[in-house]
């Protein structure tokens, strides 16, 4: 079997299940397409351009579905996840070479829909479910050189923003037990993993109820001036207590979140707390605004107004002071004027975040703006806005990193830099890559006289120069996360 992966992280991380779950049945691996029986894209449907891309890697796959039927066994195709639960139908119909589609609540079901696959027919499962979370299925890591990895803890969302598809192709909200989250956190600290990321589409809203002693807690209230379209639920262990039980495992480890919904973050917000005190929860915190006037926020049905947003980032930074913020816009929301856009403009010069990921608008089928909004700003003046917010972020994104010139910053290091043999690349606290000389340094943590820093180290680097995506600096020491807090 070929595995692709599109798209988000919870991509990533479905892949991996499902690559699990194919492995148990016996498949092996390969990364030679040509080598592959069964090719399986895991797909996105968050914008169209994401789905085009796999359109047109059919159109590839097509000649060589065609060059295999003549020469021996046949290639079997298959389309997983979101775009499969989107379009089961016109993927059947409008690709005949199409074997299986799975949408994201079906990977369990994969080696019977290929066995059906085999017999000559198509095969289809796009079932969503109110409580699959492949709790009892533990991921096969494959990401970068196993110094990270992410770590699915719900699935679904419950927010129905009226711009988004996720609710119609993931399903409901629903959280993992927090025994089967732990249970796979520390085999990956005993692999030797160093930084593990919690996924969820909207990860302070966990709620675990799996335990009977917690099913009559009372529902957590939302941050001051915040809304939202469902009743918050009582019972159930929260996400504070997740992220102070992840935390306890592995000293040594770092642990990070995303995405939360700016709404969970109450004013006793003991998850604030947490990040401040523990001194392995990273201090960073991507915070999703979305855009930057409040008719348009009321449009997306966030749930809050500019001002509210804006008191939350004074509150979490005053909560956690250097905290680095990471944000998403929509640029060309339905009805938006170019005073909305403005707007933005300067959300974005108030906030100053450290990592943006922008995109311009593009409606999808099912959702409420299908149904009930104009999609009104033509595609020029989207684009125009689009590149305003890109080159605005930038410019912000690069005066925050200045800040950070002439610091030591803690970096885990990943592997050599993209750009050249001769350096490592690694993140710091706050997500921000950092680069620097892949050079003999002094060993703080055995005291040896010298030493190579390896992936999965950690070490201080002290900045020399900064631009809007990375920092470049000089290694001064390898030492351990503990230590370095301990010296804090």
């Amino acid at each position: 079997v070929y595995l692709e992966t599109y798209g988000c992280q919870m991509n990533v991380n479905d892949t991996e299940i499902a690559w699990a779950i194919l492995q148990e049945n016996g498949y092996a691996r390969t990364k030679e397409l040509d080598e592959a029986d069964v090719i399986l894209l895991v797909t996105c449907s968050v914008r169209e351009k994401a789905e085009q891309a796999i359109w047109n890697r059919l159109r590839h796959l097509k000649a060589l579905k065609a060059r295999r039927q003549q020469a021996r066994s046949p290639l079997r195709i298959g389309i997983l996840g979101c775009m499969a639960e989107r379009l089961k139908e016109e993927i059947l119909h409008r690709e005949k070479l199409v074997d299986i589609v799975a949408g994201p609540d079906a990977y369990r079901d994969l080696p019977r829909l290929l066995a059906v696959a085999e017999s000559g027919q198509q095969a289809a499962n796009v079932l969503l479910s109110l409580d699959e979370t492949y709790a009892d299925v533990l991921p096969v890591q494959t990401s970068a050189g196993g110094t990270t990895a992410f770590v699915s803890i719900m699935r679904g969302c419950d927010n129905m923003c009226s711009y988004c598809i996720v609710p119609f192709t993931r399903g409901r909200e629903r959280s993992r037990p927090i025994a089967s989250i732990l249970q796979e956190v520390r085999m990956l600290s005993d692999q030797g993993v160093k930084e593990v990321t919690l996924l969820g589409q909207n990860v302070n809203s966990f709620r675990d109820t799996s335990e009977v002693q917690f099913q009559s807690a009372a529902a957590p209230g939302l941050s001051r001036g915040f809304s939202t379209v469902y009743k918050a639920k009582p019972g159930g262990l929260r996400f504070a207590h997740l992220l102070d039980q992840v935390s306890r495992i592995d000293p040594e480890m770092r642990i990070r979140f995303t995405s939360p919904h700016p709404k969970d973050f109450p004013d006793e917000a003991s998850v604030l707390q947490l990040i401040q005190e523990r001194h392995n929860i990273c201090k960073q915190l991507h915070l999703p605004a979305q855009s930057g006037s409040t008719q348009v926020l009321e449009a997306m049905r966030r749930g809050y107004t500019r001002e509210a947003y804006l008191e939350l980032v004074h509150h979490v930074r005053e909560s956690i002071p250097g905290v680095s913020l990471s944000s998403d816009f929509i640029a060309g929301f339905c009805g938006e004027t170019e005073e909305d856009h403005q707007q933005t403009v300067s959300l974005l010069r108030e906030v100053r975040y450290n990592v943006g990921f922008l995109f311009a608008y593009s409606m999808r089928q099912k959702t409420r703006a299908y149904h009930r909004l104009q999609d009104d700003v033509p595609a020029d003046i989207k684009q125009r806005r689009l590149e305003e917010l890109i080159a605005v972020f930038r410019e912000e994104a690069a005066r925050a990193n200045d800040a950070m010139v002439g610091q030591s910053q803690l970096v885990l290091v990943e592997g050599p830099s993209k750009r050249s043999a001769s350096e490592l690349c690694g993140r710091n606290d706050g997500n921000i890559k950092v680069i620097f000389p892949d050079a003999e340094t002094e060993d703080a943590v055995g005291c040896q006289a010298a030493v190579r820093a390896q992936p999965g180290d950690y070490v201080m680097v002290k900045v020399t120069s900064a631009s809007s995506q990375t920092l470049k600096g000089v290694l001064l020491c390898r030492t351990t996360l503990s230590r370095s807090a301990a010296c804090h």
